[in-house]
């Protein structure tokens, strides 16, 4: 029994085969799927079988063309194709990993035009309506779901997982929204689900018992004529019947109006759900979403909510995740904060995902783990010292991963702790998370022996009188003044005085500029203050997720309660109720000059969220506004074609950023070779992102670390340069690398 998480690193027997913890590295497409080799995925997946994660699933696979994500996506249907994925599981099994395949079909989610669904119904999240399927293509379906499997086997997998949630084409079956058929395979509770049963039959029987068989149900739909609660205990209890092993558990549709996986979701916030479902059925039950550390993951399996517990962007984060919690070192672990900021959104631009706390992400032959790399200790005492100038994410980044690499590093911040920007995106309600990032930036200060000098406002002569050589300038930004008469007005105010000096802020604002840091302040100032003291139970109502699910108490008439106007008294279909709106503490107007969406350039899976928030909260988004001037009156404007004046408490503004980087000058006029990284660079709009992985890469230059014939996963493989010559050209880099590089 593990002395800290005994729940959660004991062993799953399975009959057949055993697991060694209740960890599941959940699906998650990271594009490497569509590559023309597979190795780079497989080193992505090996990485975390050293982690030691128990059982991990990959990205979803189509079972044939109608099935593909997009054109040309992952496809496993051929013998071909089974070889071109051998790759995968042999290199997780040496690294001592298990791994199943998931078998997705898009249905009407595809972004091609030969999708097809049980019902002609277009969804908005794809361009092409779908075609509806013939019996004869239902039935031809099914044979392709089991073909996959077979040639999953074949290819050496330890099993498979069937996507039966989320919206996706078997989901699309089981729910009235998607299916109006009115032949056999629609109507019906029992017809509707007739094709994810037959589904499960067809694959049991083709791979025989001793293969793991999971099943993602939609426990969840979170849409609009989805299953009721009976629905959903009725089919799980009929795939157990159909022979799967593990029944997973999805959360929410696509297309649903509801955050799921969002920073602002609170952590484990639907494992209650898998735990209604426990009792049910007899076979193992996995919890999903908002689990990103070892301590909710002990806290759900020790509950008796869930059988297993499944993380997919935690291992993006940390590959090392299970590992360092199962050695005692989840202080080590560095956490994923549910940005999606460089996972999903990257693959939904159809980009390669990586990560925003962990750069290597999905890039393991380009950046290998520092453990891989040799440390540069053999350099002259005056060459192994660098300073690094700022401790935000950029400065951050860059001190640890030279200090990793065996160099003396000073890392100077004015301010009293780390993390720069960090620390006004912490205090945003439903981004607190970031908090997390920080406190593994300080162990990893600690632990590699960074020197920390805090309210140190280091000066060029300081540093030339220490006899640095080579500085970084991680100095950050500051805000920007837009030209404005009566900029100057004490009702005016800057993004720093309300969220990192906390000033006060009256109850009418006016809010200028509405990037990412706009909608935060906005966010910030609107946090409803008469609110449920659980944040779960909060985050339930203002969403309108139906709990309990089911039973639900008859409507009331009293304002502000969960229970109140439910979209189905009877059943909560698809889990809706009538999210509530709680009083806020201030009217905000939140302005941009440029025309279009207000929060046009937000994040693509979390924006709407945002933007959503506060229309419920009542904030005025104005887009194409002209400033005219600010006075004892307010803000006098144009906007909608009229001329107007906002009395407003206070204007707060959020017009962009300007890079500080002072210390350049005068210490390259010294000969010191500097580098400028994160908004010291460029301060464009805020991008942690960006700066954490330029932390990294000119970290790399800086050491001039050059890998060849490194030995990763038991292959020897050649890496150009760690990757500097071609990707640190891109992110422009080039000019600042040392000469050597």
């Amino acid at each position: 029994m593990h002395q800290h998480y005994p729940h959660l690193f004991a062993p799953l027997d399975l009959g057949f085969t055993t697991l060694p913890n209740r960890i599941l590295m959940g699906s998650m497409h990271t594009g490497l799927e569509e590559h023309k080799t597979l190795d780079r995925l497989a080193d992505y997946f090996a990485a975390r079988a050293r982690g030691g994660v128990g059982l991990m699933v990959t990205g979803g696979v189509a079972p044939n063309r109608q099935g593909w994500l997009a054109p040309f996506g992952a496809k496993l249907s051929t013998g071909a194709e089974a070889r071109k994925h051998r790759v995968v599981p042999e290199t997780v099994h040496d690294a001592g990993g298990k791994i199943a395949l998931q078998i997705l079909h898009a249905g009407r989610y595809g972004m091609h035009p030969m999708l097809v669904a049980p019902s002609p119904i277009r969804t908005r999240i794809s361009p092409f309506r779908p075609w509806e399927m013939s019996p004869r293509l239902i039935r031809a379906t099914i044979r392709d779901f089991s073909n996959t499997a077979t040639l999953a086997r074949e290819a050496g997998y330890d099993g498979v997982e069937i996507m039966g949630s989320e919206g996706y084409l078997i989901n699309q079956f089981i729910v009235p929204r998607t299916n109006k058929r009115t032949d056999d395979w629609g109507g019906p509770f029992e017809n509707r689900i007739r094709f994810p049963l037959e589904i499960m039959r067809a694959v049991r029987e083709k791979t025989g018992p001793d293969f793991i068989v999971i099943f993602r149900i939609s426990m969840l739909d979170l849409v609009e004529e989805g299953s009721t609660w009976e629905e959903v205990v009725a089919l799980a209890k009929a795939i157990e019947q159909a022979g799967a092993t593990i029944i997973n558990t999805g959360i929410g549709w696509h297309e649903a109006r509801i955050p799921t996986i969002a920073t602002l979701v609170p952590r484990g916030a639907y494992a209650w759900v898998t735990e209604r479902l426990r009792g049910e059925v007899n076979i193992p039950l996995i919890a999903t979403n908002r689990i990103n550390t070892p301590e909710k993951a002990e806290e759900i399996l020790a509950a008796g909510q869930a059988d297993m517990v499944s993380m997919a962007r935690p291992f993006l984060a940390d590959p090392d995740f299970a590992q360092k919690a199962s050695e005692g070192r989840a202080d080590q672990i560095n956490t994923c904060i549910a940005c999606n900021q460089a996972c999903l959104d990257h693959v939904f631009a159809g980009k390669e995902a990586s990560c925003l706390v962990n750069p290597r992400a999905c890039r393991e032959i380009q950046y290998p783990p520092l453990s891989l790399l040799p440390t540069q200790n053999s350099q002259p005492k005056t060459q192994n010292r660098i300073a690094v100038v700022g401790a935000g994410p950029a400065g951050l980044s860059c001190a640890t991963e030279l200090a990793a690499r065996g160099l003396e590093v000073h890392l100077y911040e004015s301010a009293s702790e780390i993390g720069g920007q960090f620390n006004m995106a912490k205090r945003i309600p439903g981004k607190e998370e970031f908090c997390e990032t920080l406190r593994y930036f300080g162990k990893m200060i600690e632990k590699t022996g960074v020197h920390l000098h805090l309210n140190t406002r280091v000066s060029a002569a300081e540093l030339l009188e220490k006899g640095f050589r080579e500085v970084v300038l991680a100095t950050g930004v500051a805000p920007r003044t837009p030209t404005i008469e009566g900029i100057g007005h004490p009702r005016v105010l800057s993004y720093t005085d309300v969220l990192l000096h906390g000033k006060p802020v009256g109850p009418r604002v006016a809010i200028i500029g509405a990037g990412g840091i706009g909608f935060d302040v906005a966010m910030f100032l609107t946090e409803p203050t008469d609110i449920p003291a659980d944040p779960l139970d909060h985050y339930r109502q203002e969403w309108g997720i139906a709990s309990p699910y089911p039973p639900i108490s008859p409507p009331t008439n009293q304002p502000n309660q969960s229970t109140s106007q439910p979209v189905n008294q009877s059943t909560n279909r698809g889990g809706l109720m009538q999210p509530v709106h709680f009083p806020v503490p201030r009217q905000v107007w939140l302005l941009q000059r440029s025309k279009g969406k207000v929060g046009e350039h937000l994040s693509k899976t979390t924006g709407w969220a945002h933007r959503l928030t506060l229309k419920n909260r009542g904030v005025h988004m104005w887009s194409a506004v002209q400033y005219h001037k600010i006075d004892d009156a307010g803000l006098h404007l144009t906007a909608n074609g009229a001329m107007q004046v906002l009395e407003v408490d206070n204007v707060i503004i959020c017009a962009g950023q300007e890079p500080q980087h002072s210390l350049l000058a005068p210490l390259e006029q010294a000969g010191v070779r500097v580098h400028r990284i994160g908004g010291a660079k460029l301060a464009a709009e805020l991008d942690a992102k960006r700066a954490i992985e330029e932390g990294m890469l000119v970290a790399a230059a800086c050491t001039s670390v050059f890998l060849k014939n490194c030995n990763i996963s038991g292959r020897q493989i050649s890496v150009m340069e760690h990757g500097l010559n071609g990707a640190a050209h891109f992110h422009g880099f080039k000019k600042s690398m040392p000469a050597s590089v």
